[in-house]
């Protein structure tokens, strides 16, 4: 049984706890944490959900629902760890986007690590893939409608971009 916490519409805890796979209440809310891994080469990983997922066999960032008692970067990391076998540490993280969406706040983070494909071992109930690709090769998938999320990677997309390619 997966415990979440629940806010209010303000991101305010209410110190109530919700069971997933129950409805939320009215003006009920959870977290969700999603995180960008970026390698030194400037690749960014990709993982592909399980069929049985909704959005299945479609290409994401590492992310999802944070547990009862974790703030939103441990989720983060949590959720890396699980689907892709890949730690980090809070230090690592940036926080680059924030939004409230229907019953839920999602916080995406980005982090940079040293990794390769061979470092990836995932969680075969959550993702059965996982890649590599440029910057450019994601939003080429993005076009072709095969990433997720698809509407709100608009709202940070540039900040992956300048997280991989800083201004100087």
């Amino acid at each position: 049984m997966e415990l979440w916490d629940i806010y209010d519409e303000n991101r305010a805890a209410t110190g109530r706890t919700h069971v997933r796979g129950i409805a939320l209440g009215k003006g009920d809310y959870h977290l969700v944490a999603d995180i960008w891994t970026v390698n030194q080469k400037n690749q960014i990983l990709l993982t592909k959900r399980h069929p049985d997922k909704p959005y299945g066999l479609m290409w994401e960032c590492s992310g999802g629902s944070v547990l009862a008692g974790e703030s939103s970067a441990e989720g983060a990391l949590r959720e890396l760890f699980e689907e892709a076998g890949i730690h980090a540490d809070k230090e690592d993280l940036k926080l680059i986007h924030s939004i409230r969406q229907k019953e839920r706040f999602v916080d995406t983070y980005i982090t940079r690590q040293n990794i390769t494909i061979e470092d990836v071992k995932l969680q075969k109930e959550e993702v059965v893939d996982a890649r590599l690709v440029t910057f450019n090769e994601l939003l080429d998938l993005w076009k072709q409608g095969v990433v997720v999320p698809k509407s709100r990677f608009l709202l940070y997309k540039d900040s992956i971009k300048e997280f991989i390619n800083p201004p100087s």
